[in-house]
Parts: structure tokens; sequence; C-alpha cells
């Protein structure tokens, strides 16, 4: 269960706070500071999986990205900063960031071209604050890794199963594609990436 300490505060206030190399994760969501649920084996292991996948594709591409192992993510507009299960960064643009090198805080789109938040109990953060935030930015494209199908059916379909979602920003808005089972995932940004649902979520020893 997420828990939040409900005093409100800025964004430098939480950068300030912020406890130096913690066990435990914490967001900022609308001023307020909120502990992030700690991770099961399933979670871990999927997110490992997906960022060797993305890795390999880009590197292949000899595209100037890297996963950071710390970075959040802040909308310019509002008192809020995320810390993604895994973001995808664009190197050369990072100097336009005032707050990377002090802070790990990246605000642009041009620099994040890709957001990957894989579903825990706190599932309301990823399927609604978080897709209006990403939005917001402009980030190019964003997925929900519900592998566990914790997701309400009104994201994941009735009766509820494991998805993937996929937003991709056309005009300034997300639409979105889901693909479950045996389907490859399709991706704007890597377009040639070869990736079925079932190898993402096979990929949690059972």
């Amino acid at each position: 269960m997420t828990q939040s300490l409900h005093k409100l505060v800025t964004f430098d206030e939480f950068i300030a706070w912020y406890p130096e190399n913690s066990q435990r994760c914490y967001e900022f969501h609308d001023g307020v500071i909120v502990e992030m649920p700690p991770p099961t084996g399933d979670y871990e292991e999927i997110i490992g999986f997906l960022v060797g996948e993305i890795v390999t594709e880009y590197k292949r591409l000899k595209l100037p990205f890297f996963i950071p192992k710390t970075a959040l993510i802040k909308p310019l507009e509002s008192e809020s900063a995320y810390s993604p299960d895994v973001v995808i960064l664009n190197q050369p643009n990072l100097v336009n960031e005032p707050r990377w090198k002090k802070e790990s805080t990246v605000s642009q789109a041009e620099s994040i071209p890709l957001v990957i938040e894989v579903v825990s109990s706190n599932w309301r953060d990823d399927y609604l604050k978080k897709v209006a935030d990403y939005e917001a930015i402009g980030i190019l494209e964003y997925w929900i890794v519900d592998y566990a199908a914790l997701g309400g059916r009104r994201f994941i379909g009735n009766p509820k199963q494991p998805t993937i979602s996929v937003y991709y920003l056309v005009e300034e808005e997300y639409q979105v594609q889901q693909f479950r089972n045996h389907e490859r995932i399709i991706s704007q940004i890597f377009p040639e990436l070869n990736l079925t649902v079932e190898q993402i979520f096979q990929s949690a020893i059972a």
C-alpha cells in the first residue's frame, strides 16, 4: 500500500529531504511525499528483462540513449515528480535540463523518449495521474506493464487479464494500444523491437 507523508512541501524541499542511499523509493505527488510500495521478485525480474531487451535494441540502432539507475521526471506545471521503473533518456538533450546535474531530474520531452511503469498496488497512479502528466510533458511513449492484472476493469477489460498498454503521442494527445498473450508489442520508438507480451511476463520465474 502506498504511504503518504501528508505535509505539503515544495519540490526543492522534497529534494533536500530525500534520504541519501535510501532503501525506499519516494515520489512527489501534488506537494505530498509518497513512499512507494516495496517491489516483489516478479516485479524486479520483469523490469530487469525489459531493461536488457531495450538496451540491446538502442545499442543495435546506435541511439544516444541510456537508462539511469535513478532519475525523477518533473512536469513543469505541477508540484509532482515521478521515479519511473524504467526511463530511457536521450543523453544529448540533458545539457538543456537545468536540474539534471545536481538533482538527476528531467522535465523536457526531448530528454525522455520512453517511460515504462510496471504496475503494483498503486495502479491508479500509473493509469490516471502519470498518464496525464506524461502526456502534458509530451513524452512520446509510455508503457504500462500490468503483469498481475491489477488495474481497474475500465483500463484492462472485464474479465481482467494481464495487459501491456502502450500510450503514444498523436497531436499532443495520447492514443493507447493494448497487447496480451502472444501479441508482439508495437512501439513507435523501437519499431523493429521483436518482443511479445508472453516473453515479458514469462521472464518472471514461476
